[in-house]
């Protein structure tokens, strides 16, 4: 049901592809609470997607745009800003992809040049973003700049890969940039950790099936789908939280904290039981 948490707000949201997308449920979240925004991703990604569709249900403007480039940057706020008809409140960072995961290469036997592309593609890219923002003044002093993470940035988890360094990076991009934007335009940025959730990059992650049992067994709640998640960042884009910063903010059903549940021990034992036989 919707609230008007964001009638009257503006803003960019990245990385939205298909309804899978976790950016896309955002930007259909956002248009009900009564905001507009311009889209963004890839242009071979806008190529392979369905955005345009998206774009025509949020009355929308999809503006092609790597943001790895520092001048497609520059060119998105600036046509976002004329679309929208001024600065913007808020911005959704939802960008990641790893070469050597996607290639199946080892954590122990990494491209090093996929290595750089994963880090400028999937936590570069946020500091090219915020940089280029303020640099323009591209948002409304309380304005609210939210990446997508994951638990990974702070644990080591089986074929997550270079992925954890870049979640790790951009952690610590939201925290430094949040010190400066917030100092300055009392602008707030934050990441939040996601459940592990069957995206479309997300679902071509080796072993994602068995992940996803594990953490649906580890936590109190459940798993966090993609509609709860857009829910939470709903929340982090409104007035709500306007003293939130800084954070990595879990939104995992609980997982983070836990070490074992019963769920999980239960599975384990019935493994040995199986393995006795």
């Amino acid at each position: 049901m919707p609230y008007n948490l964001l009638k009257g707000k503006k803003g960019i949201i990245f990385g939205a592809l298909n309804d899978k997308s976790i950016a896309w449920k955002i930007a259909e979240r956002a248009f009900e609470e009564g905001a507009t925004f311009t889209l963004t991703n890839t242009p071979v990604a806008l190529r392979f997607g369905e955005i345009n569709q998206l774009a025509g249900t949020c009355r929308s403007l999809v503006i092609p745009a790597d943001a790895t480039d520092i001048h497609q940057i520059e060119n998105l706020f600036t046509k976002s800003m004329e679309f929208l008809g001024g600065k913007v409140d808020f911005i959704l960072h939802s960008i990641a992809m790893s070469l050597n995961v996607r290639k199946g290469r080892a954590y122990d036997d990494l491209n090093y040049e996929y290595l750089h592309k994963t880090l400028d593609i999937s936590a570069i890219s946020f500091h090219k973003v915020l940089q280029v923002a303020r640099k323009l003044d591209a948002i409304n002093d309380w304005g609210s700049v939210v990446a997508l993470s994951y638990v990974a940035a702070q644990r080591t988890l089986f074929e997550y890969n270079d992925m954890a360094e870049a979640k790790a990076m951009l952690e610590s991009i939201a925290r430094t940039f949040g010190y400066i934007y917030g100092r300055d335009k009392k602008v707030r940025i934050n990441t939040v950790s996601q459940s592990p959730t069957l995206t479309t990059a997300g679902s071509g992650v080796k072993g994602i099936d068995g992940l996803l049992d594990f953490t649906e067994r580890m936590s109190p709640l459940g798993n966090a789908s993609a509609d709860e998640c857009a829910d939470y960042c709903i929340t982090l884009f409104s007035d709500l939280t306007r003293k939130v910063t800084m954070q990595n903010l879990f939104h995992d059903g609980g997982f983070s904290s836990m070490g074992m549940s019963q769920k999980a021990m239960a599975q384990y034992i019935l493994s040995f039981e199986a393995d006795n036989k």
